[in-house]
């Protein structure tokens, strides 16, 4: 992952007022778990992976427990080397190339963290469920279709083998969300959802000139750049705010329109801009839009409209009973709160299933990208449900494929070439 993840984290929580503070119910329960060592994996050594590593570090502090990084991987060595020497890590448990989480699944780690590409996530949860590993996986969980639903398959075997999933949709961990949430989605404290809107308009992100890849690390090292490895920006950055918009609606849409475009990028083979219509049904609509381009009008958000008022998600009324557990901890940031939640579950012996939920996000951020860029309605049934309906989206699959790189047989795709809407 790049390095200047940390950076992209810390404008959304400005931009978005995301965060908590400290309290002295952050030590309820933490105690009578002090005695106990969680040994932790982390797949992905950029600035997100190691960024996580730390929130796991952190988190066991604010639980009294212990947590120790006993192994790390990344596609690049040096990289897993220098994340192994920060936490560390002995150099042969650093392991590196596509196939390098392989040999991390075969060790003592009895948890991993998942910051590698957004392509390569489906089959690395896959493999970790099938090690009977606990995981967090940061979010999107997938690049097309067919990645979203290896990742909910993977998700109920965990289920099935009373593992831990946690996603990385970080507003879902966060305290005001989850009460907002609970008041006006579950108690309906608000009255009936009329419609909203969801945002994810910044800057220019990430490399600007021509990357001109020759080869498969070419690709990976500008990951950021290439559909076929994050998605595009709707679905690797906007999946937040998309993730809040199905979150609040209580389903993922039952259809997309939309339209985007490229003005400014002059790397990879991504749009600047996404303008989406997400038809959820019984008359709610929620406008989604993002767009990384400088000297313009920025806003992350989410507004959501009710009968009786309004909500960003997170300035909402008092719940009548909050869903978090009196014996949670919270923690000073979302980042830190998320690995909480993964080792409050994994102690207490609590099996749960995020998987599903982040799934469902990632869905909905792609088939607006579909919508986007063929310039036709896509409905969730053609690429989630029904595999006769539309054969060509239900099986639409992005090149090259995580098994590509593994596989040694990546083929480069052309810089600069673009999706056209209509004819």
């Amino acid at each position: 992952m790049a390095r200047n993840e940390f950076s992209r984290r810390e404008f959304v929580h400005t931009a978005i007022g995301a965060g908590v503070g400290l309290g002295a119910s952050a030590l309820v329960g933490v105690h009578a778990q002090a005695n106990r060592t969680v040994k932790i994996g982390l797949i992905g050594c950029g600035g997100r992976g190691q960024g996580a590593a730390q929130g796991a570090l952190d988190a066991a502090k604010v639980m009294g427990l212990t947590v120790q990084i006993v192994a790390v991987a990344d596609y690049f060595k040096d990289r897993a080397v220098g994340a192994g020497q920060r936490f560390g890590v002995p150099p042969e448990r650093c392991f590196g190339g596509a196939n390098g989480y392989k040999d991390l699944l075969q060790t003592d780690a009895e948890a991993v963290l998942m910051a590698e590409p957004p392509l390569f996530r489906p089959p690395h949860l896959e493999a970790a469920i099938a090690a009977g590993k606990h995981a967090f996986i940061e979010k999107p969980v997938a690049v097309d279709p067919p990645g979203c639903r290896r990742v909910i398959a993977a998700g109920e075997e965990a289920k099935r083998k009373g593992l831990v999933v946690i996603s990385g949709t970080e507003m879902r961990h966060e305290w005001p969300y989850i009460n907002t949430h609970q008041a006006v989605a579950v108690e309906g404290a608000l009255g009936k959802l009329h419609g909203g809107r969801v945002s994810f308009c910044i800057g220019h992100m990430f490399r600007d000139r021509p990357i001109e890849p020759k080869t498969a690390d070419d690709l990976v090292a500008s990951w950021q750049n290439w559909l076929c490895l994050s998605g595009d920006h709707l679905v690797e950055q906007h999946v937040h705010n998309i993730d809040i918009a199905n979150w609040f609606c209580g389903k993922p849409p039952v259809s997309a329109v939309g339209f985007g475009g490229r003005a400014r990028r002059n790397a990879g083979d991504m749009y600047d801009f996404f303008s989406v219509d997400y038809d959820y049904g019984d008359g709610v609509h929620i406008h989604s839009m993002c767009r990384q381009v400088n000297g313009c009008w920025n806003w992350v958000g989410h507004d959501f409209v009710y009968e009786k008022g309004h909500t960003n998600g997170a300035d909402g009324p008092a719940p009548q009973q909050s869903p978090i557990p009196a014996d949670l901890p919270q923690g000073e940031a979302s980042h830190i709160q998320e690995q909480i939640d993964l080792l409050y579950h994994i102690t207490k012996g609590q099996p749960t299933d995020q998987a599903r939920a982040v799934t469902e996000s990632t869905a909905t951020a792609v088939m607006g990208r579909i919508a986007a860029y063929t310039g036709q309605q896509v409905l969730w049934d053609e690429i989630m449900g029904d595999p006769n309906r539309k054969p060509e989206l239900y099986n639409l699959t992005l090149k090259p494929t995580a098994e590509d790189f593994e596989n040694g047989t990546v083929g480069i795709p052309q810089e600069n070439v673009l999706p056209r809407a209509g004819s």
